[in-house]
């Protein structure tokens, strides 16, 4: 397929606005999970049982975002590309706007509480086919050969979306105390609508991609993309749940489930809240440039063999990564989060951006990116915070822990590897999934 310059920038630029505000607020609701939203709306359950409930509301969003991948999904592959990128973007950044709306426990009893669950929810439906909207758009757009590396700009988004979301909450550390819990926590949530008004503009500009134009062409688009997926692809989407477990689960475990570790009462940092948050900072600013370094490595070495020694990297890394967090040496910390993070996480994520799309064929490609992505993203970042959580305090904050669960979502990973079919310079106009 031809590829056209004008629509290759739009469709890049429309997915890296989506992937950046999806994970400015993944990172703001997430540090918030970790040290606000706790007394701000559990008060009454003491502060480990606030903790929990405050992190069990964060991995509800996670559930739910299957259910938004299923739903928006089936639209992606029966519509159209584009339609589910404008309805992804509008439920994300509304709900995350009203939550800096809601009344706290001390001005409206649990009734702050319920809302906060409710858009919790509302944020993971959109958030459930944002990146594979994103995935799937700049993938079918982008030049075979590559692929891997244009794939992987989008995600530059994430680092950008993270980058404003730790950076807020980096200079709100600087705040009093009385004045954050007051009404400066809820300005990071009100200040999306500048992202939503900005990717909306970008996204109603887009045009529909050559794939699925060429689907509507010859009169293959499937008008039940859900079944085709459950007929022919469960395998795929177990290796793209499998893949996703080292990448997904060890993005969550360094960015909300440390920095709780480290500011909890008997944590290495007690009553430091913001030293997570600068070590993000930092971790941003160099997984901005590795997750397209090792995506357009993966266009000349292979997917799988990028992402296989990037699982293996994570699981060897992981026991030393949390001792050395644990010796309370700020700079030790930042630079093992910087490591985890930009070499880890985006060693698998730069090669999956494309490789998950190619996994699936032209007519279900979006259901199936997104089942991949979601029903994983429950099982690996969604339950992360929580079940970590139980187990630091049956543990009394042991470092351990994080390392253990760390190891054991890379060792997944690296073990799915070995099933998983090289995709590079595939051919996405194919019907059929990769084997």
């Amino acid at each position: 397929m031809p590829v056209d310059p004008q629509q290759l920038r739009r469709a890049t630029l429309a997915s890296s606005v989506g992937s950046a505000l999806e994970y400015y607020d993944f990172y703001i609701y997430g540090l918030a999970t970790a040290l606000i939203f706790g007394p701000l709306f559990f008060s009454p359950l003491g502060p480990s049982g606030a903790l929990i409930a405050s992190f069990a509301t964060y991995g509800v969003g996670f559930a739910a975002r299957p259910f938004g991948g299923l739903i928006f999904g089936y639209i992606g592959d029966r519509f159209g590309r584009k339609q589910v990128l404008l309805l992804t973007i509008g439920l994300m950044g509304t709900a995350s706007f009203c939550i800096g709306l809601l009344p706290t426990h001390a001005q409206a009893g649990m009734l702050g509480a319920v809302l906060l669950v409710i858009l919790r929810i509302i944020q993971g439906l959109g958030a459930g086919a944002e990146q594979a909207g994103a995935t799937t758009l700049i993938s079918e757009v982008a030049p075979r050969k590559r692929r891997g590396f244009f794939a992987a700009l989008p995600f530059v988004g994430i680092q950008v979306g993270t980058l404003l979301g730790a950076g807020t909450f980096a200079l709100m550390g600087l705040a009093h105390p009385e004045v954050l819990t007051g009404w400066l926590w809820r300005v990071p949530f009100l200040a999306s609508i500048i992202l939503i008004a900005i990717a909306i503009y970008i996204r109603l500009k887009l045009k529909e991609t050559p794939v699925f134009q060429e689907l509507e062409k010859h009169k293959n688009v499937t008008k039940n993309p859900v079944g085709v997926l459950w007929r022919s692809s469960k395998k795929n989407v177990l290796i793209g749940m499998g893949l996703r477990m080292g990448e997904n689960g060890n993005s969550t475990i360094y960015s909300t489930l440390l920095v709780g570790f480290m500011a909890a009462k008997g944590g290495v940092f007690e009553g430091d809240k913001f030293i997570g948050p600068v070590g993000l900072l930092i971790a941003a600013g160099f997984s901005a440039i590795m997750v397209v370094t090792f995506g357009a490595l993966s266009d000349r070495i292979g997917r799988v063999k990028v992402y296989r020694y990037g699982a293996l990297f994570q699981l060897l890394f992981a026991f030393p990564a949390f001792y050395l967090i644990s010796l309370g040496n700020v700079t030790l910390v930042w630079i093992v989060m910087s490591i985890g993070i930009a070499l880890g996480v985006q060693s698998m994520l730069g090669p999956q951006c494309a490789l998950l799309p190619e996994l699936f064929g032209s007519t279900h490609r979006f259901t199936g990116v997104a089942m991949s992505r979601e029903i994983s993203a429950v099982f690996a970042g969604g339950i992360a915070p929580f079940v970590g959580g139980l187990l630091l305090a049956v543990t009394h904050q042991s470092w351990m822990v994080l390392a253990g669960y760390s190891l054991v979502l890379a060792a997944i990973s690296f073990a799915t590897t070995f099933v998983t079919p090289e995709t590079v310079g595939r051919d996405l106009l194919l019907t059929e999934d990769a084997s």
